[in-house]
């Protein structure tokens, strides 16, 4: 991998950590509010939400070119076979393709929220940018779907080795 590659992805992989973070110990502070104050944190629902949806789709690209989505490794060892791999190509079309659908759903909900002016209940934080974000970050990973490296036996060669 390109040395600049593998910074900007341990650099977003520590901005995650850090939103995470962030989430838990504004959780940790709503619920000790609640439960000696009577107090909660203003507005914490809004900043969870928002939270949540930068880690999850900050972490999307990162875990598409890893090849790290769902999958069951029931037939594996017939699947990761050389002559399997133009099925491999066309699900990561079709990865691709739900990816990008729903970066242009994303994409055509940013001028809508502009034009009604969504905001978040409590702490009225605009929702366009978010959608924009989750637009990108989306359209990125159908990109990185595409040109994902084949995927690899790696426990086959395990049980060759033993």
């Amino acid at each position: 991998m390109k040395p600049w590659l593998g910074r900007i992805e341990r650099g977003v992989g520590l901005l995650l950590v850090l939103l995470l973070s962030a989430m838990v110990a504004l959780t940790f502070t709503d619920v000790l509010g609640r439960r000696l104050f009577n107090t909660p944190v203003f507005g914490a629902n809004d900043m969870t939400e928002h939270l949540m949806a930068l880690i999850i789709f900050g972490g999307l690209p990162l875990l598409t070119a890893r090849r790290g989505h769902l999958s069951v490794d029931l037939f594996d060892r017939w699947l990761l076979q050389p002559l399997w791999r133009p099925w491999h190509k066309a699900v990561d079309v079709l990865i691709a393709a739900v990816l990008g659908l729903i970066a242009l759903e994303y994409a055509l909900a940013v001028p809508e929220a502009q034009a009604i002016n969504e905001v978040s209940p409590a702490l009225t934080i605009p929702r366009s940018w978010m959608y924009a974000f989750m637009a990108f970050t989306s359209a990125l990973s159908a990109l990185l779907a595409l040109f994902a490296a084949a995927p690899q036996p790696e426990h086959l060669s395990e049980e060759a080795a033993s």
